[in-house]
């Protein structure tokens, strides 16, 4: 994992050189999600483009992550998300050795069963290519379809990493679905909800959420269920998160990691 920031060196983190990502060992006692998040959160999105500032500062450090295997790594966009808003990861991760490569579909409409059942026909066609499973990397409702085609087919998934992902309650907890009164297919949703508690995802999982994301309440965020899941605390809004350096550290660091031997 990246190096915690010590003390007195904010002013280091606030430019991007320094990570404010915290490894979150625990994460039962941080509470379950009552409700979208505030609205004095929420209106902090407006200063999501600040996360591009710190990229910059960041980038020597990013440029020292470990290299990586060339595997494929599938980027998945958020709710009304176009395919576009993952292409500078996607530029990084390319740069860092992998086929990081676009989920295909375009914009990310909100409905999710359908996406799961072709975006699952896509990877296993890709894996059955590539002789290796792949990496997938969600984006908010992005990531809830990555678990959910990591649940269906395990052995042609390595590893799945979401940023600002709602595992817990879907639409309730988030901001868009109090202002428009609608969101990702609901059904959908009542369906993930049985499978997370019967049916965790079985495979290494990383969540990186964030108290300051102002659309999905961060502890809808924590996975309290799957096996092998770790916690990764980062200091973005919800949106910013797509170019937010401590974000791609994460994503560079967990991607380079072997998986386990098949036993």
């Amino acid at each position: 994992m990246p190096p915690v920031p010590a003390r007195g060196h904010h002013l280091l983190a606030a430019t991007g050189l320094r990570t404010r990502a915290r490894h979150r060992a625990e994460v039962g006692t941080l509470g379950h999600p009552s409700g979208p998040p505030a609205t004095a959160t929420a209106l902090g999105e407006l200063g999501s483009p600040l996360s591009g500032v710190r990229l910059v500062g960041a980038l020597p450090r990013l440029a020292r992550a470990p290299r990586g295997d060339g595997h494929l790594v599938v980027d998945i966009p958020g709710w009304k998300a176009p395919e576009l808003s993952g292409a500078p990861l996607r530029g990084y991760l390319r740069r860092m050795g992998y086929d990081a490569r676009g989920w295909g579909f375009g914009t990310n409409t909100g409905d999710p069963r359908r996406d799961v059942e072709r975006l699952a026909r896509s990877v296993l066609e890709l894996v059955d290519e590539k002789g290796a499973p792949a990496s997938l990397v969600g984006w908010s409702l992005g990531g809830v379809i990555a678990r959910e085609v990591a649940r269906r087919h395990p052995d042609a998934v390595r590893r799945v990493i979401t940023y600002g992902t709602p595992v817990t309650g879907g639409p309730r907890h988030t901001t868009v679905a109090r202002a428009y009164r609608r969101g990702p297919d609901p059904d959908a949703r009542r369906v993930a909800e049985r499978l997370e508690p019967t049916a965790p995802v079985p495979i290494p999982l990383t969540v990186i959420f964030s108290r300051r994301d102002g659309i999905v309440a961060w502890q809808a965020c924590l996975d309290h269920t799957s096996p092998d899941v770790e916690h990764v605390e980062v200091s973005s809004t919800h949106i910013g998160m797509g170019i937010d350096p401590d974000v791609w550290a994460v994503v560079a660091d967990r991607l380079a990691v072997s998986p386990a031997p098949s036993a």
